[in-house]
């Protein structure tokens, strides 16, 4: 069932696995403004009853970064350029990249599990919405780079938190700051890709996938993914007291006394 399809961005659901595809290949699935209001619009549109949202991109490449023509004096139709942003007001400014970052924050909710299915390129933004997925599945031929330093900018589209929070504060520096590409050995030996497998099973990698994490039931995945999200801020014994809180919702549940 289709339930979104703007902008490059096309959206379906089956049962409890939902599909978001890019699906501009001719230009390797380069990102717009236009592309980050519909990402974000996918977030809303989702079925409650969704729980797995696998992302891919049609073609070639995951997704090429952002598209150029931002930089470019015109922008695109419709839009203000980026360089018309950089004559704005700080507030103004803030509140368009906090805009563009929301079709990038929905991704790892407590009550979805993403997976992005990554093949060929994803640089820069392409690079940031693979890291906003819970977990990655690549092809061999995977090329992953933050080019966004050898524009003279910063990643700003929510990137740098995953990034360091899987490979660590100095390898994220080192990739960040030289732009080079991180291949599909690389990225599953730091952390980057959970799986790698050839191009022609991409496919069928993930849909094995989303299979194994509909196995177990909702309320306890839930559970666990937020346990998992916030135990890197806890103490040890918070973490403690929180286990215990979850694990008492959930036998409270199985035995049919919950809310």
């Amino acid at each position: 069932m289709t339930l979104l399809n703007q902008d490059g961005v096309h959206v379906a659901a089956d049962g409890e696995v939902a599909t978001v595809t890019l699906t501009n290949p001719a230009k390797r699935n380069a990102q717009t403004p236009a592309t980050w209001r519909a990402l974000a619009e996918a977030g809303r549109v989702l079925p409650g009853t969704v729980r797995v949202v696998v992302l891919r991109g049609e073609g070639k490449s995951f997704s090429a970064g952002l598209d150029r023509q931002a930089f470019e004096p015109e922008g695109f139709d419709g839009e203000p350029s980026f360089l018309d942003l950089a004559h704005g007001g700080d507030e103004e400014l803030d509140a368009a990249i906090a805009e563009y970052q929301e079709a990038f924050t929905w991704w790892r909710r407590s009550d979805l599990i993403s997976v992005a299915a990554v093949q060929g390129h994803a640089i820069g933004a392409g690079f940031q919405l693979a890291l906003a997925c819970d977990l990655r599945v690549c092809a061999r031929d995977v090329q992953f780079a933050m080019r966004e330093t050898s524009l003279g900018l910063v990643p700003d589209l929510t990137g740098t938190h995953p990034l360091v929070h899987l490979v660590g504060p100095a390898r994220a520096l080192e990739i960040c700051a030289t732009g080079r590409f991180v291949h599909a050995e690389e990225a599953e030996r730091v952390g980057l890709a959970n799986l790698v497998v050839p191009a022609d099973e991409l496919d069928g990698a993930v849909t094995d996938l989303a299979a194994a994490l509909l196995a177990a039931p909702r309320g306890a995945v839930v559970e666990t993914k937020a346990l998992l999200a916030g135990a890197g801020t806890r103490g040890f014994d918070e973490q403690r007291a929180a286990e215990r809180a979850a694990q008492a919702r959930r036998l409270r549940d199985l035995a049919g006394l919950g809310d």
